[in-house]
């Protein structure tokens, strides 16, 4: 390869030993450059497993800045050395596939307030792409992408200088600080991570990562599991939608429900739904219906799927002995049915499935990995893959049998 560089000038770097070296740090939690070779400098294993002797140089730290912010962050390298582990894994039987487990963590990055603007202050209509630093130039990049500034049309508080698509969150009952959400997909029968994804700290955007990564490992792969266990954040109608119907896969993942009353009358959980006449039936066995039109031309009826609201017979609420627990200020009582109702009904019916006891302990595992970025606050290495590194999302996926029939769980 000896042709491929100048002649002049300090002598090239293997970029293998400049991995090496920085998954050596990672293993060893340094995350100082300049600390770092310097441990490889005097620490034998660490020459051992860059390859280096006795006698050999250790690179510069300020090698490692001009690789992080040039060939590393426009190169999908550390992509493609994730992915060959994790097909080592797959090959050494791993992975079983069969179940997946998804969660984020929130990794602070090592930004102050001080250094940041406020919204007011941050226009990215009147910035010169041309003139501005690589942080601004990157946060103008992920404006339109789904993980970032495409998730949420809120606009952030604060805008960092230094790492422009970090975000300002105010979590773990604290003061605010710039972090990244780090977004895990893991095989649950020995906690393999099958892919990462960093995004925003919003809930749009960590269930679209979720999408992302079960389309990437399925195309990757070839792997796709038959089931995924989720905490309530990823409960929402759209993300079951897509992992339902689009992707065949049976959802162990609480329901976002605001349908729950806390004013001590009868909730929508309070009410039957049956499927089969498309209508509610109360408590008092009433019935609620979309429409009572009977039409004498079948075609006439709707079947579109879409969001519905179903109401009570005036007469009926009028001498129901429950109208003071179920519908005291109105005439009637009504339900509003969503689009994506029974997506959410299929999820609920898995939860409250007997192997649900089992998944929230399997999910358990995404915990205990990330223990060392949320133990480690200067730790950056999302900030450096951030939002320029990640690969192009993969939108194909392979063929899979299609689980049963929406309201019939088979066990896994």
């Amino acid at each position: 390869m000896r042709g491929f560089y100048s002649h002049a000038g300090r002598p090239s770097i293997d970029p293998e030993l400049m991995i090496r070296m920085l998954v050596a740090g990672y293993v060893m939690g340094l995350r100082s450059a300049r600390w770092l070779p310097q441990e490889v400098h005097l620490n034998l294993a660490c020459r051992w497993f860059c390859r280096l002797g006795l006698e050999d140089k250790v690179p510069d730290p300020s090698s490692f800045s001009k690789l992080r912010h040039g060939k590393f962050r426009d190169s999908d390298i550390f992509r493609v050395v994730f992915e060959r582990v994790v097909a080592q894994c797959i090959a050494h039987g791993l992975v079983g596939g069969h179940g997946f487990a998804v969660d984020a963590s929130l990794i602070c990055a090592d930004l102050q307030k001080r250094s940041s603007s406020r919204q007011r202050d941050w226009d990215a209509s009147a910035i010169d792409p041309a003139e501005a630093p690589w942080a601004v130039r990157e946060k103008l990049d992920t404006l339109d992408e789904e993980a970032f500034g495409a998730a949420t049309p809120v606009r952030p508080k604060f805008t960092a200088h230094a790492d422009a698509a970090s975000q300002w969150r105010a979590a773990r009952k604290g003061p605010a600080f710039f972090a990244y959400p780090d977004n895990y997909l893991i095989d649950t029968d020995h906690g393999i991570i099958m892919d990462v994804e960093a995004t925003l700290s919003v809930r749009q955007a960590e269930v679209g990562s979720t999408l992302a990564m079960l389309d990437r490992t399925a195309d990757r792969f070839g792997i796709g599991p038959d089931w995924l266990v989720a905490d309530t954040a990823y409960g929402s109608k759209e993300g079951l939608a897509e992992i339902v119907l689009k992707r065949q896969i049976l959802p162990f993942i609480p329901v976002i429900d605001k349908g729950e009353r806390t004013d001590g009358t009868l909730s929508r959980s309070d009410f039957t739904w049956d499927e089969e006449n498309d209508r509610y039936i109360c408590p008092n066995g009433k019935e609620l219906r979309h429409t009572r039109r009977n039409y004498s031309d079948p075609e006439r009826f709707s079947t579109e799927v879409k969001a519905r609201r179903y109401r009570a017979a005036k007469a009926d609420c009028q001498a129901c002995p429950l109208k003071t627990q179920c519908c005291p200020n109105s005439e009637t009582r009504s339900l509003q049915r969503g689009k994506y109702e029974i997506v959410r009904d299929f999820a609920r019916t898995c939860t409250a499935s007997a192997f649900n006891e089992t998944a929230p302990r399997r999910r358990e595992k995404v915990e205990m990995l990330f223990a060392h970025p949320e133990t480690s606050p200067g730790s950056r290495p999302l900030a450096i893959e951030g939002a320029i590194g990640r690969e192009g999302r993969v939108h194909t996926r392979r063929d899979r049998p299609k689980p049963p029939e929406i309201g019939q769980a088979r066990p896994p």
